[in-house]
């Protein structure tokens, strides 16, 4: 494959059962993941949720998780507040904060994810 070629993401789409400890199968592909030692995010990723499936509640350590709502709607929990989200939302996940997101709708919800590590700065 060259770096012209087009992929459908329904061919690299895969399941993922349980994500998180959520309900159902979400499909989804690792489309970008950071080199060891190498700057930019840790990793971006793209998640589709079909009704009635869920990212269970989680926590990460010492980095930033971002959700870009792509398409669809669903329930977002963050660190002890739900809240509505839908296309074109772009929600921060805190470092050590919990999170999760149950698509409660009747159509499919669309994420774009990515990480980054939030690294110790160095003194000036």
């Amino acid at each position: 494959m060259t770096e012209y070629d087009v992929v459908s993401l329904d061919t690299l789409l895969r399941g993922k059962e349980n994500d998180h400890g959520g309900l159902g199968t979400i499909l989804a592909h690792r489309l970008f993941s950071r080199a060891e030692g190498a700057p930019g995010a840790e990793f971006i990723d793209i998640a589709v949720l079909p009704p009635g499936t869920s990212i269970g509640r989680h926590r990460h350590g010492r980095d930033r998780e971002t959700y870009v709502v792509l398409s669809g709607s669903g329930l977002m929990y963050r660190d002890g507040t739900e809240f509505r989200v839908g296309a074109g939302d772009v929600v921060v996940n805190r470092p050590h904060g919990e999170h999760g997101l149950v698509n409660d709708s009747a159509g499919d919800l669309w994420l774009l994810v990515f990480e980054e590590e939030l690294r110790d700065r160095p003194a000036v």
